[in-house]
């Protein structure tokens, strides 16, 4: 069988990468740790329902460097995901398409998510009267 002659679909030597671009890929990637982040709640429920013993294990677990670590990432993600959605929800109205507006309400999400999970981090340890 004789090769078509076609043009190939445009790939990464034709595109650029953009903030943009990173921004949707956020957005995924922050859903499959929601997942995980989901996983770590319902665990932590279990303990609760299991007994005192079991959930004060889990609990030192999750606050410990690496457990506090996790948390600090699945705030982020929960904070990015949110951030992103909105946008998408946004640009579904036929809005945010031109490159500049695309790039900006990109660059306003990982942003907002930065500064949505130090604000909450430092409300949390505020409450706690760790500040």
């Amino acid at each position: 069988m004789a090769k078509a002659n076609r043009p190939l679909s445009p790939h990464l030597q034709v595109y650029k990468w953009g903030i943009h671009m990173v921004a949707s890929i956020l957005h995924r990637a922050t859903g499959a740790a929601l997942a995980f982040g989901l996983l770590l709640l319902v665990w932590w429920l279990t303990a609760l329902a299991t007994g005192p013993d079991y959930f004060n294990y889990v609990t030192m677990l999750l606050t410990s460097t690496v457990g506090r670590l996790v948390l600090f990432g699945i705030t982020f993600a929960a904070m990015q995901h949110l951030a992103s959605g909105i946008r998408h929800l946004i640009m579904d109205t036929g809005v945010l398409y031109d490159l500049e507006r695309n790039r900006f309400s990109a660059q306003l999400t990982i942003v907002f998510s930065i500064i949505a999970t130090l604000g909450i981090w430092y409300q949390a340890y505020a409450l706690a009267g760790k500040i």
